[in-house]
């Protein structure tokens, strides 16, 4: 397995991943909506030998604002009030079949190697739906929890950081 650039031939694959991982990660009406925030990150897509792609991670600098995410704007506003720097995680998502190959580590080692010269990297995980399995995934990984947000009355976040 390697993990690589994003390139548009990935696109169908990694959207129906992303749609399988719902409401863990976020829902997109179509594969462009989910291209957007690949066109203002850095994705990263793990493969297996034949080329399959089987997860991706996305990163968002923050203070872009053709990112739309009130998520990253809750970081923007903690790293202001911290006075440190931060790569924030748009999403991650592993294929089904995938789950329980270390690829969600892997893909996290990637991004903490684009996160260098970063005091933080940081992720918010759903506490409204609940995603246990995520909560308990950044734990293991060394996330730490540093607030929390509800955002409407079925939605819900929890905000992690971590050393990259």
């Amino acid at each position: 397995m390697i993990i690589r650039p994003y390139t548009p031939a990935d696109l169908p694959a990694l959207y129906a991943i992303n749609q399988a991982g719902t409401p863990g990660v976020g829902h997109e009406e179509s594969p462009e909506g989910l291209k957007r925030w690949f066109d203002v990150g850095t994705c990263l897509v793990a493969e297996d030998d034949a080329g399959q792609p089987l997860g991706f991670i996305n990163l968002v600098e923050p203070g872009t604002m053709a990112y739309a995410s009130d998520n990253l704007r809750w970081f923007e506003r903690w790293m202001a009030e911290e006075q440190v720097s931060l790569h924030y995680v748009d999403r991650i998502a592993v294929a089904e079949v995938a789950r329980g190959l270390r690829i969600g580590q892997r893909l996290y080692k990637a991004a903490f190697e684009l996160a260098k010269g970063r005091d933080w990297i940081g992720a918010e995980v759903n506490t409204d739906p609940d995603n246990p399995l995520s909560h308990k995934f950044h734990a293991r990984m060394g996330f730490s929890r540093v607030g929390e947000k509800r955002y409407k009355p079925d939605y819900a976040v929890a905000y992690y950081t971590r050393k990259p």
